[in-house]
């Protein structure tokens, strides 16, 4: 298993799911051109965090239904939704 799929598998977030799912599941979500942004809340037993993962669209449905596939995991956790939002926005 790699370290992309461990993280997911470690926050509990999905592989492939649809920004939908995402958004009403488990945090927030931003579509940004071709990819989405998702930015959920972790509990962490030194404390409360906040992580970031970058989704791409799987074909050219790019709506709230299209099918989105996990692109980046941040192995880095944030104090806040903001700067787990700079980190996605920040990757390739």
């Amino acid at each position: 298993m790699n370290k992309m799929t461990e993280l997911a598998k470690e926050y509990r977030i999905p592989t492939q799911a649809t920004p939908e799912d995402l958004e009403t599941r488990w945090g927030k979500v931003i579509t940004f051109g071709d990819r989405v942004i998702f930015v959920g809340h972790y509990y962490h037993p030194d404390g409360n965090c906040y992580f970031a993962a970058v989704y791409e669209f799987l074909d050219d449905d790019h709506t709230c239904e299209g099918f989105i596939g996990l692109r980046e995991v941040s192995d880095k956790r944030f104090e806040d939704d903001g700067h787990a939002i700079e980190w996605a926005l920040n990757q390739k």
